[in-house]
């Protein structure tokens, strides 16, 4: 009966559309579902689009791309005081980082966060089996110093030119998670509380915790009554995941959904459609920022391993047509994964406009001749690509099948494949499944260094229980050479003439193939207001304690 009733209950609570100038909830659609809800697992926006309502991350970048503090009091500098240069053993610049947690900072269950929490979590983090997104970050830590319960000293084995962004540390709570790690640090990504019981309100520590979770549809999230913060509009947030774009349109139309979110929603030719429409009821903001839409290229296959067939896919493509014609030009095409609108980008890199002599030739010298419709090697084998991506997004839908054709006018043999965006980021792309090539986004901050998905140290296996996000499998002593230069110079023009190097390198190996810049399309109640598209990687709903309905 209990089951019954949550059921009956939640058909209520979905199909209930709000009232107009009511404030009790706000019926939020994405495009994905959260593979994992673990704050330092897999890497996917949908994740983070929730728990931006639900958890709070040490330090993040604002919408005018500011480094800020979240859950610390001050954000520590030279100038300050709380950023302090060591030296190491080694005569290497180190750095001392102090922090202090809010004092009114807690967990959904009424437990204090505190210096306690954050020590669990360096403890997870840096552990080899423990298959964190970011192991990177934690390892480099190389003790934290325990002030008292609220503040903490953080010794990290460089100093960095972004030395005190701690973006990824998000703090678990030690007083449920630490039974689920300790006894087998190996098996604990399968075994959190936060993909168990996901509904325990002790796991948050944002203005919203999680109260229900029914996996691929929606979840449903409200106010935390232990969060000391401005309080939030809505009593109940609910998060209808919609894999389908067109329905997912649909559902925003009907009044299933009251918005859509811009950073995992609509793609951009429906919002530009949408928008066309001037609907009374909604308001389109198109953000153009840092989401770099393109194809990993699995570099264990040994035709992709050829870098010359790499460049010859990129010359068979006429990014510029797709732009224009999917995109009413609003994409910019990528030459790297260096935006435009980056500061350390460079204008000089080589780039691959749409040239299929040029693509042909390549392709021959790689020693796949064409013979009769296609192409094929000494031995007779035909070049044949699988392309997978993320179901039920159109977008991605038409980019591939134009794709396809293109390329099948080199001869060569595209076969597309398509999987729900859950298994393709927890599975096939994490786990490095996909065969030829994977077509998906990443979202970066501000100058932010490719370490994890371009050093060779970070190619995910089942030895480091996959760990690291270069699914690609690069490794090339060069760009690991950069990564680790761009990282400690701290001079800016130096730095940025690394940056230089390293997107010139990038274009020419080719370690994924570059598609476009993305502009998302934020669709909005007109009574809402607050929202603030950042741009980048971390998403607007980190500060939705600010978001009002207009009555």
């Amino acid at each position: 009966m209990p089951s019954l009733f949550r059921l009956l209950l939640t058909i209520i609570v979905l199909a209930v559309p709000m009232a107009a100038g009511a404030k009790d909830q706000l019926a939020i659609g994405l495009s994905q579902f959260p593979a994992s809800l673990h704050p330092n697992m897999e890497s996917m926006m949908a994740k983070a689009y929730v728990l931006g309502m639900t958890n709070r991350p040490m330090t993040a970048f604002d919408a005018k791309w500011q480094l800020v503090c979240m859950l610390c009091e001050r954000l520590p500098t030279f100038d300050n005081g709380l950023a302090k240069r060591e030296t190491g053993a080694d005569g290497k610049a180190r750095v001392a980082l102090t922090y202090t947690l809010p004092a009114d900072a807690f967990w959904g269950d009424g437990t204090p966060v505190t210096t306690e929490d954050v020590l669990f979590t360096w403890e997870v983090g840096r552990h080899p089996q423990s298959g964190v997104g970011n192991a990177e970050m934690y390892r480099r830590i190389l003790k934290i110093e325990a002030k008292d319960a609220k503040t903490f000293t953080v010794h990290l084995d460089r100093l960095t030119f972004d030395y005190n962004a701690l973006n990824d540390f998000q703090p678990l709570p030690a007083h449920l998670e630490r039974d689920r790690f300790s006894p087998d640090p190996a098996t604990y990504r399968n075994r959190s509380l936060y993909d168990h019981d996901s509904t325990r309100p002790g796991l948050y520590n944002g203005p919203y915790r999680i109260t229900q979770v029914v996996a691929g549809s929606h979840l449903v999230l409200e106010r935390n009554s232990h969060w000391r913060g401005t309080k939030p509009d809505f009593d109940r947030v609910v998060v209808r995941a919609v894999e389908n774009t067109a329905a997912l349109e649909a559902q925003l139309l009907s009044g299933g959904v009251d918005m859509i979110a811009g950073e995992l929603g609509l793609p951009l030719e429906q919002g530009l459609a949408l928008a066309k429409r001037d609907d009374p009821r909604f308001q389109v903001i198109f953000k153009s920022g840092l989401v770099y839409e393109h194809m990993d290229v699995n570099l264990d296959n040994p035709a992709l391993a050829d870098r010359r067939v790499r460049q010859a896919l990129m010359y068979g493509l006429d990014r510029q047509g797709m732009s224009r014609q999917l995109f009413d030009g609003r994409q910019p095409v990528a030459h790297t994964q260096v935006n435009p609108l980056d500061g350390v980008h460079a204008g000089d890199v080589p780039t691959y406009g749409h040239d299929p002599a040029k693509a042909a030739k390549l392709l021959d010298e790689a020693g796949w001749g064409l013979k009769g419709a296609s192409r094929r090697n000494a031995k007779g084998e035909a070049l044949t690509v699988e392309l997978i991506t993320t179901a039920g997004n159109r977008s991605r839908e038409l980019v591939s099948q134009v794709i396809q054709g293109q390329w099948r006018a080199l001869g060569i043999d595209v076969r597309l494949k398509a999987e729900p965006p859950r298994v393709f980021f927890a599975e096939t792309v994490t786990k490095r499944r996909f065969a030829h090539l994977a077509l998906f986004a990443w979202v970066s901050a501000p100058e932010n260094v490719p370490r994890t998905t371009l050093h060779s140290s970070q190619v995910p296996s089942a030895a480091n229980n996959w760990t690291g996000q270069n699914y690609t499998g690069y490794a090339d002593p060069r760009m690991d050479t950069l990564l680790d230069a761009i990282e400690v110079e701290l001079d800016k023009p130096k730095r940025v003439e690394l940056w230089r190097q390293l997107q010139h390198l990038y274009a020419q190996d080719l370690p994924a193939l570059p598609l476009f810049f993305r502009a998302e399309a934020y669709v909005l109640p007109r009574p809402l207001i607050g929202v603030e598209p950042t741009g980048h990687q971390d998403p607007s709903t980190l500060w939705i304690e600010h978001w009002r309905w207009r009555p």
